[in-house]
This record gives C-alpha cells, sequence and structure tokens, in this order.
C-alpha cells in the first residue's frame, strides 16, 4: 500500500506508557505516511507515571517506527513536554538525524514557526507540580475507566463516551484555560514576529488565527491535540496546514510482517533496548 506524502507531521501528548495511550492507532497512522520531516512536540513518552510492569508491545513498536524514520534519514525532532521533562537534561541530544530539544525555530516556506509544547505556560506545573502528577494519575484512572466503560458499551451496540470530555465541558474554566492558553502563546509569538506559534500539552487540537492582546497583530496558532482521547496529528503539505484525524474506518489493515522487518532492521543499526533503558535509569 502506497503511503501518504507529507511535508511536516506535527504529534504530541502521545502518553506512551499509560493505559490512555492510542498506541496501536497511533502505529497504524505512522505505518501510512511517508512524512519529509516529523516533530515530536512533548509528552510521548510519560515518565511521571513510568512503569516497567506496563509497557505494551504495542507501545515498543511506536518507538521502533519512530527510529525507523530515523534509519532512513528523515529529521525527527523531540521537544520536550512536562511528562517527560526527564529526557530535558539530554538537550541537545542527536543521534544521525534524530535531535532531543526543548524548542525549534523552523523556517517554513518562508515563514518562521516556533514550536514547543507550552507547558511553561501552565502555573499548576510552575508551581504545584506534585498537584499535577496527582492531576495526571487521576486523568490515567479515569480513561482506565472509561475504556472499560467503551468496551461494555461496544458489547451492547451502543456509542462510545468521553468521561474527561464530558467533564471539561461541564466547567467553563477548563474553557477559559484553553483560550488563555492559546492567547498567551500567541502574544508572544507576535512580539517576537512569528508566523506560526505550534504547541501541544492541552489536548485540543485547533488551527486559528489569533489577534495579540494589544491588537498589534496576528498569528497563526496551532495545536496538535493528542493520542489519549482525540487522536490527531498536523499536517504540513503543499503550503496549507490541517488537523489530522484518526478514523477507525480509515484504517482496516495492520501489517505485523511489516514490524518483524522493522524491528530486524533497527536492531541491525541501533540498539532500542539500550536506549531506552538509559533514560529509564535517568527517571528513577
Amino acid at each position: 500500500m502506497a503511503k501518504r506524502e507529507v511535508d511536516i507531521v506535527i504529534i504530541s501528548d502521545v502518553h506512551l506508557g499509560t493505559y490512555g495511550c492510542h498506541a496501536k492507532e497511533l502505529l497504524k497512522y505512522l505505518k501510512s505516511i511517508k512524512p519529509k520531516m516529523l516533530i515530536l512536540n512533548g509528552d510521548i513518552i510519560d515518565i511521571w507515571q513510568f512503569s516497567k510492569s506496563y509497557w505494551p508491545e504495542a507501545h515498543m513498536k511506536v518507538v521502533r517506527r519512530i527510529l525507523k524514520f530515523v534509519t532512513e534519514g528523515i529529521p525527527v525532532y523531540y521537544l520536550t513536554g512536562n511528562h517527560d521533562e526527564m529526557l530535558r537534561k539530554f538537550t541537545d541530544f542527536d543521534l544521525g538525524t534524530f535531535q532531543l530539544l526543548n524548542k525549534i525555530v523552523l523556517n517554513i516556506d518562508g515563514k518562521k514557526a516556533w514550536i514547543f509544547h507550552g507547558d511553561v505556560f501552565d502555573v499548576t506545573m510552575q508551581h504545584s507540580k506534585w498537584l499535577a502528577k496527582l492531576g495526571a494519575v487521576g486523568y490515567d484512572t479515569l480513561i482506565l475507566i472509561n475504556s472499560f466503560t467503551n468496551w461494555l458499551l461496544t458489547a451492547m451496540g451502543r456509542q462510545k463516551m468521553s468521561f474527561s470530555q464530558k467533564v471539561k465541558a461541564k466547567f467553563k474554566d477548563a474553557v477559559k484555560f484553553i483560550n488563555a492558553f492559546e492567547q498567551t502563546a500567541a502574544d508572544l509569538a507576535v512580539q517576537k514576529e512569528y508566523s506560526y506559534v505550534i504547541c501541544g500539552h492541552i489536548h485540543h487540537a485547533e488551527i486559528r488565527e489569533v489577534q495579540s492582546t494589544e491588537g498589534t497583530g496576528s498569528v497563526l496558532y496551532l495545536n496538535s491535540g493528542d493520542w489519549v482521547e482525540s487522536l490527531t496529528s498536523l499536517e504540513y503539505h503543499n503550503k496549507e496546514w490541517k488537523i489530522f484525524t484518526y478514523t477507525p474506518e480509515a484504517f482496516h489493515t495492520d501489517n505485523d510482517e511489516e514490524d518483524l522487518t522493522d524491528a530486524e532492521d533497527l536492531d541491525a543499526k541501533l540498539d532500542v533496548n539500550k536506549l531506552l533503558e538509559r533514560f529509564r535509569q535517568e527517571a528513577e
């Protein structure tokens, strides 16, 4: 099956190593594309909740697929987030076409793009990290309960539901937080004279023009969403941005044989387990 060519793909908030992560769906998506550049915009591996007892094969396959892009010479930028902040001590680490950074500025067809995770705007993260981590555990528990509930609903032929999205919808503060996040990012980007500001963190995919608070200009704000609930990414191709949303109907098959070939190819070029173990040791 021919892969879909994309100039730039940006994903964030995958949370590998947690029950809420939709690794199988992400793997199918990554297999379907041929990007010229891949940007991982934070919270890809959830080191906050990382457990050696929960690291399914599908999660490893996602890592292998990403590293396969590296072995193919595709630039892969891993920008750190709050859930993988332990990796910040490895900032500027590079391996072939793979680079680990906190943020990046790219020239995209003559326009400057400022790309970073976005947790720097989160007051809870900056001042009450323990509270943020507690909230993350609660969120993952909610996702786990939601997964079981949806399994029952599917078995009964009923439509799936999202607990956390319903919770967010009940609270106006959640909407205010998203709006404030987007406005803050836009204001700073306008000051720095960027054309695009691209974030993750808030699990809310978006592409929209945002005016600065002072009315001095505007910027295109983009957010890649997440692979816990929304299952979205940002794609740039032929000078246009769009939000990609995963749907099961569009991905009927999964080639396990291709996974085995990938694993053999990577093992010959890179010891993936040693690389992951190095990061694990730093996290403990």
